[in-house]
Formats: C-alpha cells, structure tokens, sequence
C-alpha cells in the first residue's frame, strides 16, 4: 500500500511501511549478491574478500533490523516535513537496491550499503534533515557507482 497522500515523502505511516519495504528488499539484494560472489569465486578468499564478504552480510542483517523498526514503530517515524515527495524516495532506494544486484565488484557495494543504513537510521529518527543527508549519499554513491561502471561500446546499426 503506497499511498501518497499529497505530504512530502515519509509523511503518513504508509509511506514510512513503503520504505521499510524497500530497505528490506534492499537487503535481499545484498543478501543475494555476496551468496552469488561466494559461489562464483574460484580459488581460495584472501582476508580482505572475507572481511567484505562478512561486513556486507552483518550490514544485511542491520538493515533488515532497521526495516522491521520502522515497519513495528512507522507512527512515530511520520515525517511532516520532509519536503521531498515519497515517490523520490522509494525511487532512490529501488535504485540503490538495482546497483546492488548488477555492480560487477562486491567492493563497489560497501558504499551504497552504508548510505542506505544512513537512511535506515535518519528515518527512525523522525526528523527531515539526517534524512535529507541520507538520500543526498545514497543518490551520490548511486552517481558514483553509474561514474565506475565499464562503458559499454555504442551499437553499431546493422
């Protein structure tokens, strides 16, 4: 149920469960692609792959923490003042939880999955402006992210 109300984004309790949502789907992505890069690895992990590896997974538990907080208290996270509308939020962080799925290199996740935790955290604040803060890093690391991907070469036409 997404309903928007008109308020900026966050602004009923609808809106706060549609980000709850999301940051848990967020987190089945994370989920999935440390899984997928464990099982696509050849050789031996180096102790730097396996810390990445763990800190992502300990950082998927976090966010799904963070989400079922904001689904049990989404009354008291209501945002009146956000100012942003709800629809750039939920865009946002489908778009955080796409790169997620398709960033060729584990490492490149750690940022975004911070700034989505960043988010998690702002939002149970109930407060505009760490949340302001938090959707400002998680659209610069998507940024970031689309800056470092492989450029793929234009298509010839036939």
């Amino acid at each position: 149920m997404n309903k928007d109300t008109g308020q900026g984004g966050l602004g009923s309790i609808e809106q706060v469960e549609a980000l709850a949502d999301q940051l848990s789907a967020c987190a089945d992505q994370i989920h999935a692609r440390v899984m997928k890069d464990i099982k696509g690895h050849s050789g031996p992990f180096t102790d730097a792959e396996q810390a990445t590896a763990r800190a992502l997974l300990d950082d998927e538990l976090l966010l799904r923490q963070r989400a079922n907080s904001l689904y049990a208290d989404a009354v008291t996270f209501v945002v009146k003042t956000l100012g942003k509308p709800q629809q750039h939020v939920i865009e946002l962080t489908a778009q955080a939880a796409e790169k997620i799925r398709k960033i060729t290199r584990i490492g490149d996740v750690v940022g975004l999955v911070g700034a989505l935790l960043s988010l998690a955290g702002a939002a149970a604040t109930g407060q505009a402006a760490p949340i302001l803060v938090a959707l400002a890093k998680i659209d610069k690391q998507v940024a970031a992210v689309n800056a470092s991907a492989p450029k793929r070469p234009p298509v010839k036409p036939a």
